[in-house]
């Protein structure tokens, strides 16, 4: 079986993200960027089932620009074994990197797609849902325990009552959720080795696909800043400011 894993290059989760002083998005440039920290997870559960027998090859696929590059060799670098780069400088929204996924999904023909349920930079949880739509594929999101029998996925899900257990069938798309593993970091000879997977790269245009924006962006704006907080002197004085409030 072969397993294609979503990757997306975001800003880095330590970094302090800044907005543009127009206001038209938030700033990237000079901006230390990094593979979403839950596509992470997926490129490592899909390792780990390659390292369980139960596929024999892991395609990493990515849309974005130039730079997207870098983040597939990182996970070639984690273990897997090409990628597929979609290289465009658009903005791409979940429904159009469905699309593109989708065409490339179809080309390659996997048993299984696995990509994190959310990426850290837009917060949307929309493309691994999009794309089991437009494949016609069985879906299992949030996804905190896989296993693999034959021709069926056992998922267990995390959802708000706590765990659901649910069985689809292959093929199927599987989003990731936090607690499903722990990423491994890559090692030297595994980089130096990266270096040398080959990396497909094609054009959105070549796949047929338009990935022309459906939202437009009116303003980018920070949160207002927190009012600092008061002390008091005892439990009454708490349970009357609490009331002034409005809180109870």
């Amino acid at each position: 079986m072969k397993i294609v894993v979503a990757v997306k290059r975001v800003i880095d989760a330590n970094v302090k993200v800044r907005v543009k002083a127009d206001g038209t998005g938030v700033e990237t440039a000079n901006v230390k960027m990094a593979m979403n920290p839950f596509c992470e997870i997926a490129v490592e559960e899909a390792l780990r089932i390659k390292e369980a027998g139960g596929a024999d090859e892991v395609v990493i696929v990515s849309a974005g620009p130039q730079g997207a590059t870098e983040t597939i060799r990182t996970a070639l670098a984690m273990g897997a074994d090409r990628g597929v780069h979609v290289l465009t400088d658009a903005v791409l929204e979940p429904l159009a990197v469905a699309k593109l996924l989708k065409a490339v999904i179809e080309k390659e023909a996997p048993g299984l797609v696995i990509l994190g349920k959310q990426a850290i930079d837009d917060d949307c949880n929309q493309t691994g849902q999009m794309l089991a739509a437009v494949l016609g594929w069985a879906q299992a999101t949030f996804a905190s325990k896989i296993e693999i029998s034959g021709e069926t996925a056992a998922v267990t899900r995390e959802i708000d009552g706590g765990l659901e257990k649910i069985a689809v069938k292959l093929p199927a798309v599987v989003t990731t959720d936090l607690r499903l593993n722990e990423p491994r970091y890559a090692s030297l000879p595994n980089i130096m080795k990266a270096k040398k997977k080959p990396i497909e790269t094609i054009a959105p245009d070549a796949l047929g696909v338009d990935i022309s924006p459906r939202l437009t962006v009116l303003k980018v704006e920070e949160p207002p800043k927190r009012s600092a907080g008061v002390k008091v002197e005892n439990a009454a004085e708490l349970v009357a400011k609490l009331h002034d409030a409005g809180v109870i």
